[in-house]
């Protein structure tokens, strides 16, 4: 096998590139370093996303409006560091008792081995020291030196990129991760921040390249309230509750979706996800469940009793016309158009993000589906006319019979019986034969169907590289799945067994081409 024109090794671990942390993960770390209630990431350009997610480090790049914005917010986040109340928190040291250049170098020391996310070298620190003669060259003082210290810990690459080295950096030879560079591979998968002093204490140590010392601080971290950013950053991307910030939605068409319903759409999407990350709950559920989360706003859209106030509570859904996340208002209105739903798209998220089979893009100059105040007819109807064109059928023959089922949820997930008066059909065939009418029985399908549980597997472990799958990969993603299913499909589990993997804790170097080229 050959990646690049080069020879891969028989058990590729693959490479993550250099990993510029994206606006969640700088807003978060910042936090995690100062306690700090700035949000300094959503100053920064938007990200692009690669394989579905917004950490893949092969699309993070750095352009100079980001070291402009790294600059600005390094000085904003020190000011506010150093001011009263927050100073004691930064500065561990009298520099008037133990001396100002001890003192600048304990606080540096303490300080960047968070930030950095690994102790730093003697070389490192004498270079931050440094910063006193600096300072007391322009006049100044302990402070001044130690405002300039701690930027330059700030806008240091160190910092912005996680940096992974190989020892040999021209050779194949997977090789186990160094301990501080696992615990922030490990800090940005389940917290999507930087790594704390516990996890920290177990890279000094070199603990984490024992198994079990591994799986207790998955366990912990996933008990951490930080272990969020799983519910909000993967299965947001994933699921596309996250896309309700961009998703522009017609208001003449549905008046009634306000921020506060999509609010709520985003919350219940976060808590449902929660749980099945800290509950003894298999991810085939997540397709079939009878519960979900709402508030009274949420409670009221879906025709449930009310809640009586903005509270969120698990509620039944056991006689309703919703089953599972596939129902939920955050995936209908994401995968519909602004005016209208959209079978196709529904069932292309199907397809892509739950069975990883999307067919094909649509071939160029492919003609759109009629719409306007003149056509008649159910969409299915106008659906089916569409299909009947050559160009179209092979994609939308695999599609639309699964978009089909959500079709009495309309383009901001409220339910309805009819369609401009008609009846609506939900019914459907699969292109492999099963039958179902409406999305209950086509969950229960799609729950039991062999692709389900190696995408899900597929997904998480691209979201925790942060860099898309390859063929190498595949031998890692069947031997994940097939001990999470056989183990209950919990999702607590397939994380703890992405950590475990060998691409998570290994990696290689980039064999060196004839010419220089890698």
């Amino acid at each position: 096998m050959r990646r690049g024109g080069a020879e891969a090794v028989v058990g590729d671990p693959g490479r993550v590139t250099l990993h510029r942390l994206n606006a969640v993960e700088y807003d978060n770390t910042v936090r995690d370093l100062f306690g700090t209630s700035l949000h300094p990431g959503r100053e920064l350009p938007p990200d692009d996303s690669g394989y579905g997610f917004d950490n893949n480090a092969d699309v993070l790049s750095l352009s100079p409006l980001h070291i402009e914005r790294y600059q600005a917010s390094a000085q904003a986040l020190v000011d506010e560091a150093l001011r009263d109340g927050g100073r004691a928190l930064v500065v561990t040291c009298d520099p008037g008792v133990v001396g100002e250049s001890a003192c600048l170098r304990e606080v540096v020391a303490r300080f960047g081995r968070r930030a950095w996310r690994r102790p730093l070298t003697e070389d490192e620190l004498g270079e931050l020291e440094g910063f006193l003669a600096v300072a007391r060259e322009w006049g100044g003082g302990f402070d001044d030196a130690l405002r300039m210290a701690l930027q330059a810990l700030l806008i240091s690459q160190n910092f912005v990129f996680r940096v992974e080295l190989d020892a040999e950096p021209a050779s194949p030879a997977p090789h186990l991760l160094e301990d501080h560079q696992l615990a922030a591979r490990l800090s940005y998968f389940l917290w999507s921040s930087t790594p704390d002093e516990t996890l920290l204490a177990h890279a000094d140590a070199g603990r984490l390249r024992d198994p079990a010392d591994l799986r207790a601080e998955v366990a912990r971290m996933l008990a951490d309230p930080r272990s969020r950013a799983i519910a909000d950053n993967f299965a947001g991307q994933w699921l596309r509750a996250r896309a309700l910030d961009v998703h522009e939605v017609d208001a003449q068409t549905y008046p009634q979706y306000r921020p506060e319903l999509r609010d709520a759409f985003r919350e219940e999407a976060w808590r449902y996800v929660d749980t099945f990350v800290h509950e003894d709950l298999g991810m085939e559920r997540f397709l079939t469940a009878d519960f979900t989360f709402v508030n009274d706003t949420l409670a009221r859209y879906y025709g449930l009793p009310s809640t009586g106030d903005a509270t969120f509570r698990r509620v039944s859904l056991a006689g309703t016309p919703r089953v599972g996340v596939l129902t939920q208002g955050a995936v209908l209105t994401a995968t519909s158009h602004g005016n209208r739903t959209s079978p196709a798209g529904r069932g292309l998220w199907v397809l892509s993000k739950l069975l990883c089979s999307a067919p094909p893009p649509p071939p160029p100059n492919t003609p759109a589906l009629r719409g306007g105040p003149s056509v008649s007819g159910t969409l299915r109807e106008r659906l089916e006319a569409h299909r009947r064109d050559a160009q179209c059928a092979a994609c939308h023959q695999a599609m639309d019979p699964i978009g089909f089922a959500f079709e009495r949820f309309d383009g901001v997930g409220g339910y309805r019986a009819t369609e401009a008066g008609n009846p609506i059909d939900v019914s459907g065939r699969l292109p492999t034969g099963e039958t179902f009418d409406g999305p209950a029985q086509l969950a229960v399908i799609l729950a039991g169907d062999a692709r389900y549980a190696r995408c899900v597997t597929s997904q998480m472990l691209t979201y925790a590289l942060g860099r898309g799958l390859n063929e190498d990969d595949e031998t890692s993603v069947d031997d994940i799945r097939r001990g999470w299913s056989a183990g209950g499909m919990r999702l607590r589990d397939l994380v703890e067994r992405v950590v475990l993997s060998d691409p998570f804790r290994k990696r290689r170097g980039e064999p060196t081409l004839p010419g220089g080229a890698q």
